[in-house]
């Protein structure tokens, strides 16, 4: 039995959300890689051109949508479009997502709302819309982006912790209603990831040494390093792929290593 071919995603539609840029993009280039057809939302058209432009140089052919998916009733017509125009999707990646730093007691309710809304109420919200085809088509992945803030606390992102913590259950939750329907729903939590974003938390101070969050996570980190976006491909494809049929309710932390370490003991 030739198991690569498990792997492969051949005629496949992915739906990555967010998928514009940072950990969604690379995401999408690894399914592509591996034969999807990529189908990506953003909020804002600029962005959705942008990512459009990004899957042009990398020489692959993105479809791409612009959706609130905290909107339900945007989402419901963006998913009855990509049928019409592309396909059912057989692969959806509900990666969108925002975090707000803000200590616990300074924080609004507004600001802790909209963190849930978006990490939290978009993937169900996205989910609901994919799944009444993929029951009709007898097989269909989910992927959540959970988060190692699934498992931990730290300080200043209640928020966000509480709302992938949240995901993390609605995934366990969508295997246990629609596992019979052959829809496996997984996520993936990723560690700290070199991004964009992450970038001010790992340039060199002025006398030439790290950055103390960096120092700390690298401290945390068996592997030694932060985790690059590319890190995750193989996971996402592992998981949308017919080598996971079995594979189903799991979170795969890709973290480097950070879960099974207790830290190096002060010299």
């Amino acid at each position: 039995m030739d198991y690569l071919k498990n792997y492969s995603l051949n005629g496949k539609v992915a739906l990555v959300t967010g998928a514009s840029y940072g950990i969604g993009f690379a995401i999408a280039k690894a399914l592509a890689g591996a034969g999807a057809v990529i189908v990506f939302n953003d909020i804002k058209q600029e962005l959705v051109d942008k990512g459009l432009a990004a899957y042009e140089e990398a020489g692959i052919k993105a479809h791409g949508y612009v959706c609130d998916v905290t909107d339900e009733d945007a989402v419901n017509a963006m998913i009855a479009k990509i049928e019409a125009e592309v396909g059912v999707v057989d692969i959806l990646v509900n990666n969108a997502g925002i975090i707000k730093r803000i200590p616990m007691i300074e924080m609004s309710a507004k600001d802790f709302r909209q963190v849930i809304d978006v990490d939290l109420n978009a993937p169900f919200i996205v989910a609901k819309a994919v799944i009444p085809s993929m029951i009709k088509k007898g097989h269909g992945k989910i992927i959540n982006i959970c988060s190692m803030m699934s498992e931990f606390g730290r300080e200043t992102v209640s928020a966000y912790a509480a709302a992938k913590g949240g995901l993390k259950m609605l995934t366990r939750n969508i295997c246990s209603e629609y596992g019979e329907y052959n829809i496996q729903c997984n996520g993936i939590g990723p560690g700290y990831i070199a991004t964009p974003q992450t970038a001010p938390l790992r340039e060199k101070q002025a006398d030439g040494s790290r950055h103390p969050f960096d120092q700390f996570i690298v401290s945390k980190t068996p592997a030694g390093r932060w985790g690059e976006a590319e890190d995750l491909g193989g996971p996402a494809v592992f998981l949308a792929s017919d080598a996971s049929n079995f594979v189903n309710g799991q979170i795969l932390y890709v973290d480097g290593g950070i879960q099974a370490y207790i830290g190096k003991q002060p010299s």
